[in-house]
């Protein structure tokens, strides 16, 4: 597999976060590692010499993600990871990924809100279940931090913007359910047991080796996978929806900052996102016009179709919790991560055969 044509993930982390990093030498466990984040902390804590431990089913994640993370940080740095394929749902296998780990980071989950609408049993097997048998996997291991991926759905109905986390409203899909439960068992968990974790609320994470393809891929991907193809491009609704979108190397920045917090910064959530809000119609405009900055011209008009249920009409984020607790502090808007993504998606494209 070629190298993609882009900055190496650790370089995008500030340097002095770097050196923390390297300075505290531990045990990673990178749940959901062959997922889009996931490799991108794999590489990134490989990369600054930690041993990283990865537990995957592959029900969202891909063997190629691994591989290109293989390629690209080299065999040394290769052979301080240890791959476990094994399933979140299984508590037992939970146990065992946790033994001798220093530090979780819990991304493994099902994504996605329609996927939620048309399977919520699934989505509640693997991202509450699993949630749950993990924090108490982790627990019993006595592990040092717990962090993982909470979600922005968390904020469902409530309209005030920007969002603060101590405000959310009622969920409006079965995922949204399954991360608001995640947050109420780590709270409990915090209570009960003194065992404190990190939840982060992602806030439309996008960056390198995020799936384009499929049903329920992410809007940034599956629409640069359009605009390379020629292929018509949807949007749902009148494209004035708005999210804020978070490059992955924020979020690898906050996880590896929560990882190493103090006591007092954990039992909480935070927000992680750019606290910058942008338009459906405004993101298309960026893309072709990121695309002709490579080369590839895209003509047509977006198709306007219906609203999609479950969606949250507009996102933003006040992040000013996570940059005074965790001192996270976003290095990417989303002109800088769609210039750091796009080469990576054009040598994919290729690769797939357009």
């Amino acid at each position: 597999m070629d190298k993609p044509n882009a900055e190496s993930s650790s370089a995008l982390i500030p340097a002095e976060l770097q050196a923390r990093v390297r300075a505290n030498q531990g045990t990673w466990l990178v749940t959901g590692v062959a997922g889009f984040i996931g490799s991108n902390l794999l590489e990134t804590l490989l990369r600054l010499d930690q041993q990283v431990v990865g537990l995957d089913n592959f029900a969202t994640g891909y063997q190629r993600n691994l591989d290109e993370v293989r390629d690209v940080v080299g065999p040394q740095a290769w052979s301080r990871f240890r791959f476990i394929e094994g399933d979140i749902r299984s508590f037992e296998q939970c146990q065992a990924a946790c033994e001798g780990v220093t530090h979780v980071l819990h991304q493994a989950a099902l994504g996605s809100v329609p996927r939620s609408i048309e399977d919520p049993l699934a989505s509640h097997a693997a991202n509450a279940t699993g949630f749950l048998n993990m924090l108490t996997a982790a627990r019993d291991a006595g592990v040092s931090s717990f962090t993982y991926a909470a979600s922005s759905a968390t904020y469902g109905d409530e309209p005030t913007l920007p969002k603060v986390e101590s405000r959310i409203g009622k969920p409006l899909s079965p995922y949204a359910v399954t991360k608001l439960v995640n947050e109420i068992y780590a709270e409990v968990y915090a209570r009960c047991y003194g065992f404190g974790a990190i939840g982060l609320r992602y806030f439309n994470v996008f960056g390198r080796r995020q799936d384009p393809d499929g049903a329920y891929a992410a809007v940034i991907p599956q629409w640069i996978a359009s605009l390379i193809r020629g292929d018509d491009l949807f949007i749902n609704g009148d494209g004035e929806t708005t999210r804020d979108f978070c490059h992955v190397a924020n979020a690898v920045q906050a996880n590896l900052l929560a990882a190493l917090s103090t006591a007092d910064a954990r039992d909480r959530v935070y927000n992680v996102a750019v606290g910058q809000r942008t338009s459906l119609n405004q993101l298309f405009d960026a893309l072709v016009a990121g695309l002709r900055n490579q080369g590839v011209s895209y003509e047509r008009r977006p198709v306007y179709r219906d609203f999609r249920a479950g969606d949250v009409r507009h996102s933003l984020a006040d992040i000013s919790l996570a940059s005074r607790h965790l001192g996270f502090a976003p290095t990417h808007t989303i002109t800088d991560g769609l210039l750091d993504a796009m080469p990576w998606y054009l040598q994919f494209i290729a690769r797939q055969g357009g």
